[in-house]
């Protein structure tokens, strides 16, 4: 196997992965502080605090994943890997993190709503029963 296209397929790999997962997060994270506000009930500097340890998180899981699975397997009876097999074997490693990506952005996504909705039924409790209290 020719090494030296291996060793330029990881150079292309990880600036393509840790882009997206920093283009990713970023974009999750700016958009959940309003979600976080909401699960706080309006303690900014506490939602902001969590936003923020939850995008440290974010980078640590799909980063590390990313490192994971980084290694790329190439057999042939040649041992020479064509310009053409290098491009479909990145493709396939970074299409597949950036499947893997979705799916971690909408389980945030998914967790993001589920606090909102407890946080919100949990209002409601503390609202009926102060209603009752005065009545």
């Amino acid at each position: 196997m020719e090494s030296s296209k291996i060793v330029i397929a990881y150079f292309i790999y990880l600036p393509i992965v840790i882009g997206l997962t920093i283009f990713v997060s970023k974009k999750l994270f700016e958009s959940g502080k309003s979600f976080m506000v909401d699960i706080f009930r309006g303690e900014e500097n506490i939602a902001i605090a969590t936003n923020k340890l939850f995008e440290v998180g974010f980078y640590l899981v799909n980063i590390g994943w990313a490192l994971l699975i980084m290694k790329i397997y190439y057999y042939s009876k040649t041992m020479e890997i064509t310009n053409q097999e290098l491009i479909e074997i990145l493709s396939k490693k970074i299409g597949g993190f950036s499947i893997y990506l979705g799916v971690m952005l909408l389980l945030n996504l998914f967790l993001f709503l589920r606090g909102r909705k407890v946080a919100r039924r949990s209002k409601q409790k503390v609202a009926t029963e102060e209603f009752t209290k005065f009545n």
